[in-house]
C-alpha cells in the first residue's frame, strides 16, 4: 500500500498530519464524523456524502474488506475518508478487495494516522467546517488558505451531481415474490437514492421506477403512480427551489413518502423552512421517539440540515418523530394530504432495522388511496 505523507487543514487553522491511502492529490469538502462501528462500505457509497469528508469515530476501519454487493449506489461520491487506522489485511470470505484498493480505484483520497478523537471533539465544539486534504501541498498555512477559499455546502445544489441521468426500473429480485405480488407502482425521485430503499420498496409489493431529480410533476403524475418516494440526497435543501416547487404540485394528487433530503423537500413544499445543524447527525445509533405511541427507535442518520420546527404551518402538519438528543424534527405527517416523511434512514443501510415498518406504512397509505 502506498504511504504518502498527507495533510488535513480546517478553515479555522487547525491541521492534522498523517499518511494517505487510496488516491493522491488535493481534495476539498466539509468535515463531518460518523459514529457507526461497521458499515463503512455503505457509508462510502452513500450519495448523501457528496461534498463532505467523512471521519469514522471507530478507530480501525477496513478489517472485513470491500464487497460490491454492499454498495448503496453506483460509485463513491464523498470527497475524502478519514480514519485512525486502515486495515491492510482484510479478513472476510465475502471480501473482493481492500479499502485502500477501493479508494484508489474510485479516485477518492483517504488519510490515516491522525488523532480522530481530537478531530471529532473539535468538530463537536467548533462545528462542521470546510477543509482541504492534500498529498501535494504540505505547507499548513497555504493549505488552510485553500480550505478557506473552497466552496462550502450552504446554498449548493449537489443533487444534480448525484442523480441518475435517465430513468430506470429497479429489477433486483425479491425472494419468494412474483409479479402478482407487486401491487403498487411507485415513482422514486432520485436526489441521491440508496439501493436499500429500492430493495425495501420492492419487498413490500412495489414496482419501482427511478426518475432523475429534475423530472417534472406533470411527467410523474402522467404515469399515474400509486405513490411517489422522495429520496435522500446531499447538500443544502434550501437551494432546491425548483425541485420543491415540483413536489408542491404533487401534494394531494398522489401519496408521498419522503426520506432524509426528501423529508426536507416535503417540509419546504408545505410551507416550512430548513436550517443547518452545528455538526449534523451521522451514524447508526441516533435515538428517535415516535410520538404517537412514545416508543423509541434507534436509527441510522446522515444529514447536516433539518426542518425548522417553528417554520411549519400551524394545523397543516403534525410532527410525528423527534430526536431525543437535540429535540429536532425527525418526522412529519401532512393533515391535508396523503404525505409523510422522516429525517432518518429507515432502510438501515447500514444500521438498525427499527424503522422498516415505515415502508409498510407507505404501502398502507397507497392502498387506502387506491
Amino acid at each position: 500500500m502506498e504511504n504518502h505523507e498527507a495533510l488535513l487543514a480546517l478553515e479555522d487553522g487547525t491541521t492534522f498530519r498523517g499518511h494517505s491511502f487510496g488516491a493522491t492529490g488535493t481534495a476539498f469538502g466539509e468535515v463531518v464524523f460518523n459514529t457507526s462501528m461497521t458499515g463503512y462500505v455503505e457509508v462510502l457509497s452513500d450519495p448523501s456524502y457528496r461534498g463532505q469528508m467523512v471521519t469514522m469515530t471507530y478507530p480501525l476501519i477496513g478489517n472485513y474488506g470491500v464487497t460490491r454487493e454492499d454498495f448503496e449506489s453506483r460509485k463513491l461520491f464523498l470527497s475524502a475518508f478519514i480514519v485512525r487506522e486502515v486495515s491492510r489485511r482484510p479478513s472476510n470470505w465475502r471480501s473482493q478487495m481492500s479499502l485502500p484498493e477501493l479508494l484508489k480505484e474510485q479516485n477518492v483520497m483517504g488519510i490515516q494516522g491522525i488523532d480522530t478523537r481530537q478531530l471529532v471533539k473539535h468538530i463537536r465544539e467548533a462545528g462542521a467546517m470546510k477543509a482541504a486534504m492534500s498529498t501535494e501541498e504540505l505547507d499548513p498555512t497555504r493549505l488552510v488558505t485553500m480550505a478557506q477559499q473552497s466552496e462550502g455546502l450552504v446554498g449548493r445544489n449537489l443533487v444534480r451531481e448525484v442523480t441518475s441521468d435517465e430513468q430506470y426500473q429497479w429489477t433486483e429480485a425479491v425472494a419468494d415474490m412474483t409479479p402478482a405480488d407487486q401491487q403498487y407502482d411507485v415513482v422514486v425521485m432520485d436526489y441521491g437514492i440508496k439501493y436499500n430503499i429500492l430493495r425495501l420498496l420492492a419487498s413490500c409489493g412495489c414496482r419501482v421506477t427511478v426518475v432523475p431529480a429534475n423530472t417534472s410533476a406533470a411527467d410523474v403524475l402522467a404515469r399515474r403512480p400509486d405513490g411517489v418516494l422522495l429520496s435522500n440526497g446531499p447538500g443544502d435543501p434550501a437551494a432546491l427551489v425548483d425541485i420543491v416547487g415540483e413536489v408542491r404540485k404533487m401534494l394531494g394528487k398522489v401519496p408521498i413518502f419522503g426520506i432524509c433530503l426528501g423529508h426536507q423537500i416535503l417540509g419546504q413544499a408545505i410551507g416550512g423552512s430548513t436550517r443547518k445543524l452545528k455538526f449534523g447527525h451521522h451514524g447508526g445509533n441516533q435515538p428517535v421517539m415516535h410520538l404517537e405511541d412514545r416508543h423509541v427507535e434507534i436509527t441510522s442518520q446522515n444529514h447536516g440540515f433539518v426542518v425548522d420546527t417553528d417554520s411549519l404551518p400551524t394545523g397543516a402538519v403534525e410532527v410525528t418523530h423527534v430526536n431525543l438528543n437535540d429535540q429536532t424534527v425527525e418526522g412529519i405527517r401532512c393533515r391535508d394530504y396523503p404525505a409523510f416523511s422522516v429525517q432518518y434512514h429507515p432502510e438501515s443501510g447500514p444500521g438498525p432495522h427499527d424503522s422498516r415498518y415505515l415502508f409498510d406504512r407507505f404501502a398502507g397509505l397507497m392502498k387506502s388511496q387506491k
